[in-house]
């Protein structure tokens, strides 16, 4: 016994910088660097989906395979749920996809890049955790658009829980020309101003003349882009700097066209698109 206590006393110094080595690198982590970031973006995927190797759940997926249903304003004019990802690819086949810049990398003085995805950690006793948070938006440039975050312990996982939340939460805005500098009939822009909040985030919407452009942050202008928005004013206030409480509120401020009734003797004169 006391020979095994002398080997082990021996022993117990290597192993002690084994794991201290170990400990260092979980506490470390996984970082992306800006070429793998680059790579994994490159890589969205596309809206394409076979039909039929795809086997619905849901009654409504049902309908969308068998042809009863072509067109996704049904869906979102119905007072059902989409559960299913899987109906927006085959109704909507140019949907396009974009990652919002939510994340930030390392930098003096928190002065780091922005980046698409958010990295947190997990303290456990084995050492440090790591996940990853992203924010993506879909949209046709028509009409529809949606956001949805997803989070996992890896990029590309997080990436396509973004992805599939975005198409779920799929929402049809109003389009038009509500500016009173702008005589064309044209829905290039939105139809009346608009104003949506999260936490103290503040976004307001307002409709401007055609050749405006998008006068918005970055964020903010890829989502009108999908949306089909491409002249607009917007004023924000508040913390913008937490981009996930800035696209919520833009989500809030563009679902209260849609939700806002207007008077038919008005439709014509704002030039709306339902």
């Amino acid at each position: 016994m006391a020979k095994e206590e002398k080997e082990q006393k021996k022993i117990s110094p290597v192993a002690e910088e084994n794991e201290n080595k170990e400990t260092e690198a979980l506490e470390e982590g996984h970082v992306v660097t800006p070429v793998e970031e680059e790579e994994i973006v490159k890589t969205v995927p596309k809206a394409s989906i076979d039909v039929a190797a795809w086997n619905p759940k849901t009654i409504m997926g049902k309908k969308v395979k068998t042809g009863e249903i072509a067109d996704i304003d049904q869906v979102l004019n119905s007072d059902k749920k989409l559960l299913e990802a899987e109906i927006v690819d085959v109704l909507i086949p140019t949907l396009e996809s974009d990652l919002l810049l939510i994340g930030q990398s390392k930098g003096k003085f928190g002065g780091g890049q922005r980046r698409v995805f958010r990295q947190t950690q997990k303290k456990t006793k084995e050492g440090n955790k790591p996940s990853f948070a992203t924010c993506a938006v879909v949209g046709d440039r028509k009409g529809h658009v949606g956001i949805g975050y997803g989070k996992s312990r890896e990029t590309v996982p997080a990436r396509e829980k973004a992805i599939r939340k975005a198409k779920i939460n799929l929402i049809k805005i109003r389009r038009g020309c509500g500016s009173w500098q702008c005589n064309c009939k044209e829905p290039h822009s939105i139809p009346f101003a608009v104003e949506g909040k999260c936490g103290s985030v503040k976004v307001m919407l307002k409709p401007a003349p055609k050749g405006t452009g998008l006068c918005a942050g970055s964020e903010i202008a890829k989502i009108l882009k999908l949306a089909g928005v491409k002249d607009v004013w917007s004023q924000t206030s508040g913390k913008t700097t937490s981009r996930i409480n800035l696209t919520s509120a833009v989500v809030e401020a563009l679902k209260k066209l849609t939700s806002m009734k207007v008077q038919e003797r008005y439709k014509e004169k704002l030039n709306i698109v339902e």
